[in-house]
């Protein structure tokens, strides 16, 4: 027998010893906690047995401290069943389904949610019936079990949407429907769909104040546009969900969220930074106990091993992640730490293991993608979609046939067409000059909005009093100097304004004016060149007016302001190709990571607009050109993996 296949039969067997001695352990533990139930919760629990109130939010508000403890939650259903109180017991159930759901005992959970739905039929109350049934989504989505998952999302929305005054926990229950729609749309690499749904979803969050809500909504686009190829929009809305879980202290919601930042790094080719996140990650996923987490962490963990050529911790890693989800029977993370494997291997040049491995990963993508589930879930989302339809549509009918009986009679017939067709033409070319106007507005506002961020009160305030400076201590040459170079300036601003586009050579000059001034801020430390390849005519290439401003002022603001040392900014202009040159802006500044931390520190927070309006004065310039216009903002580091500034690559058509 090999001697790996040898370490994983006795880690299995070991594991599986401590998992039954931490079971007995469990059970005698909750034996001696049940006899210790406090006075304090048995006199709440009696009063709410005898009061017998029947919404989700009057109980939740009674037990909101109590309802994450099995032991008491246990007793709440005992006693519930002694009063026959059928909704109280629903409560319960559903949330020891949610307990064990947590830590990966899925049929336990389906267990008790299954019996709180008997429960809330029993008791006919919408309330607990949708609970159940979305909680039922819940657990059979975690095992890939798609299928019974929406049928269960599915029957919760429908009862949801019939509730003609909904409560909180109503639009919360739609909610958590409208995910399990968009889950849907996901396994079916519907993204764009799946976005729509959750961002639906994330509106009515808002307005309902769900801080979770938000959370979970901003990971699930993030995911959404992981898999479109989006990193960087997947990267915001993460970091936007983790935000959000560090406001409501969830410990799952942050392992969550910085195992998918991990994940983001690993695919920008980043694994030092990945591993940053993902170390800690191990024991605290396992401290929750939520194991189809801790076995992503483990197989991340293993791929960024792989991309560092760290082959033996790769294979620990990704054997440890594997045996997690073969335990648990997750088909999804068996999937994902096959392909992490079949990577390895490769990478190793075990090409015929690396294949094996690959076969695996293919059998299980076959079984969770069959062809049954992807022809039900499409049946699901027409009937879904089309159930909604159908009744606009029978209302629309209706009229349209009162309307064709009312022209059949009438001998305006051709009258009245010939109004309708007139009205709508009309409408056409009221909406199309309205059209051509507000696109005429926005090129307008984008170069007013530009002139602003160019003459903004801060740059002013702090140019003129630089020069104020110099002339209280009698330094007259250089306010002259300055001054001299600040006049020119805003000269070449207020021209270049006037203007849809300029030569590349006057847009450098500017730009060299400009670092000029801010560079009095900096009592010049700051070394500012401008490098241009042989054979550019920089005269012959036109440019949108005042372009590379507001990156020379982030870079100013954000990288180089907090930082200590040298400080440097260089502009290169490059041969691309024949369509093509290159801009590039590239400082030493402290890197985008650590800006954005100074930012949410400062007490005043200072937007930067520019870089989004140039942004979109490019793209309405490039409709000029046969090529586009491209704007990528790049981090970069060290050999060691540690931020070292950024580079702003501007791709500027010639033809």
């Amino acid at each position: 027998m090999p001697i790996v296949k040898f370490h994983l039969i006795e880690n299995l067997y070991r594991k599986q010893r401590t998992f039954l001695f931490s079971t007995i352990l469990f059970s005698f533990l909750g034996i001696l906690s049940a006899q210790e139930i406090p006075e304090e919760f048995k006199d709440k629990a009696e009063t709410l047995v005898q009061l017998q109130p029947r919404t989700y939010e009057s109980l939740d508000a009674e037990l909101q401290e109590e309802k994450r403890d099995t032991v008491l939650l246990r007793y709440f259903v005992k006693l519930s069943e002694e009063y026959d109180y059928l909704e109280g017991k629903a409560y319960a159930l559903n949330h020891l389904g949610m307990k064990y759901r947590n830590i990966s005992q899925y049929k336990k959970a389906v267990g008790f949610h299954e019996e709180a739905l008997a429960a809330s039929e029993e008791a006919n109350n919408t309330d607990f019936k949708v609970l159940s049934l979305n909680m039922l989504g819940v657990v059979y989505r975690r095992t890939d079990a798609i299928k019974t998952a929406l049928d269960y999302n599915q029957k919760a929305l429908e009862l949801a949407e019939q509730v003609e005054d909904p409560s909180n926990h109503i639009k919360r229950s739609i909610n958590v429907a409208l995910n399990g729609i968009g889950n849907l749309y996901q396994t079916l690499e519907q993204y764009d769909l799946a976005i729509l749904q959750f961002k639906r979803a994330l509106k009515l969050e808002e307005e309902l104040g769900n801080k979770l809500g938000l959370a979970i909504n901003h990971q699930n686009i993030g995911h959404c546009m992981e898999e479109k190829g989006d990193l960087e929009g997947a990267l915001e809305n993460y970091r936007k969900s983790l935000a959000y879980n560090e406001e409501i202290d969830s410990d799952i919601g942050r392992v969550i969220c910085k195992n998918s930042l991990a994940q983001i790094y690993l695919k920008q080719d980043m694994p030092y930074l990945a591993l940053v996140l993902l170390e800690p990650l191990q024991e605290e996923s396992k401290r929750i106990g939520d194991y189809s987490i801790t076995s992503v962490v483990y197989i991340n963990t293993g791929w960024a091993h792989t991309k560092l050529g760290n082959f033996d911790e790769a294979q620990s890693f990704l054997e440890e992640g594997l045996e997690m989800a073969q335990n648990r029977n997750i088909p999804s993370n068996i999937l994902y730490a096959y392909e992490r494997m079949s990577e390895l291997e490769n990478t190793r040049g075990n090409f015929k293991n690396a294949y094996e491995l690959y076969k695996k990963a293919d059998e299980y993508d076959k079984q969770i993608s069959s062809a049954t589930n992807l022809r039900y879930m499409n049946d699901i989302i027409v009937k879904y979609e089309n159930d909604k339809k159908n009744n606009q549509i029978a209302v629309l009918a209706k009229e349209n046939e009162i309307v064709r009986l009312r022209l059949k009679k009438n001998q305006t017939t051709l009258l009245v067409s010939a109004l309708i067709v007139g009205l709508i033409s009309s409408i056409l070319y009221i909406l199309y000059r309205q059209y051509q106007n507000k696109n005429e507005k926005k090129v307008l506002t984008l170069e007013q909005q530009m002139l602003r961020s160019q003459m903004n009160p801060h740059f002013l305030f702090n140019s003129l009093n630089s020069i104020k400076l110099y002339i209280i201590n009698n330094e007259q040459k250089n306010a002259v100097h300055y001054l001299n170079k600040f006049s020119k300036l805003v000269r070449k601003i207020l021209e270049a304004s006037s203007q849809k586009e300029i030569p590349l050579s006057e847009e450098l000059g500017t730009m060299e004016l400009y670092m000029n001034i801010e560079n009095i801020r900096f009592s010049n430390e700051i070394d500012f060149k401008i490098n241009v390849e042989e054979d550019i005519n920089i005269d012959n290439i036109k440019i949108p007016s005042l372009t590379l401003q507001p990156f020379l002022e982030n870079s100013l603001w954000h990288g180089l302001s907090p930082k200590d040392g040298d400080k440097k900014i260089q502009i290169n202009v490059k041969h691309k190709d024949r369509g093509h040159v290159t801009i590039e802006i590239v400082d030493n500044g402290v890197g985008r990571t650590m800006a954005e931390v100074n930012k949410e520190n400062r007490v005043l927070k200072r937007k930067s607009l520019g870089i989004r309006i140039t942004k979109e004065r490019l793209a309405n310039f490039a409709k000029d050109y046969q090529n586009k216009f491209d704007v990528d903002i790049l981090d970069l580091f060290d050999e060691y993996g540690n931020p070292n500034g950024t580079k702003v690559v501007l791709d500027i058509p010639t033809i």
